[in-house]
């Protein structure tokens, strides 16, 4: 027998980080009770979004076009290229001021969880890489052991290449996610960078 439209609705919206059973009914009943316009429009959204967002053929970075608006905007620094782990931690650094390039892995190495360089797909970024014109990389994953091994092994690829790498400095708290981070502070840890 298949659940009712509630208890589905319900059980949907708990595939959503942090939500939990409590949350995700309380969200139902707000739909469903004081705002189906704004349910109707979201449900619309997710479904357009689900439909026509993809990755940028550049940076891998989520985008409805061909390539995203920092790939195609000639205004920015082609030579510095800043690894990120999510689409979420561009926005976080486009914050700062930063006028180059990015490359988002899309996640992180973890050998305990099946996720190798061929699983996160690091071919695509070493055939960037290969293109040339890339005087800098500039390593910005999470500080965390899975972001570290990452940021290394990465930056053993550009030295490969004789590209220079470095490291966004430590103002960023071990355990965190840049996300969460504060744009003074995701500033400070750009401008004292250092070679890995």
């Amino acid at each position: 027998m298949s659940k009712d439209l509630i208890s589905q609705l319900i059980d949907t919206l708990r595939c959503l980080p942090g939500v939990g059973p409590k949350s995700a009914q309380r969200m139902a009943y707000h739909l469903l009770e004081r705002n189906r316009e704004g349910g109707n429009k979201l449900a619309h959204a997710l479904v357009e979004a689900m439909e026509h967002v993809g990755h940028c053929r550049i940076c891998n970075t989520l985008t409805e076009h061909d390539e995203c608006e920092i790939c195609s905007n000639q205004g920015r620094d082609g030579s510095l290229l800043c690894i990120v782990e999510t689409p979420a931690d561009v926005l976080a650094i486009e914050a700062t001021g930063y006028r180059g390039r990015y490359y988002v892995l899309m996640g992180h190495l973890s050998p305990l969880d099946g996720i190798g360089p061929e699983e996160l797909g690091l071919q695509k970024l070493a055939d960037h890489l290969d293109r040339g014109g890339i005087d800098e990389l500039i390593l910005a994953t999470n500080s965390t052991v899975e972001g570290e091994a990452t940021a290394h092994y990465v930056g053993e690829m550009a030295h490969k290449r004789e590209i220079r790498a470095s490291r966004i400095a430590h103002g960023v708290p071990i355990g965190g996610e840049l996300e969460y981070i504060d744009g003074g502070t995701l500033a400070h840890a750009l401008a004292g960078r250092q070679s890995v």
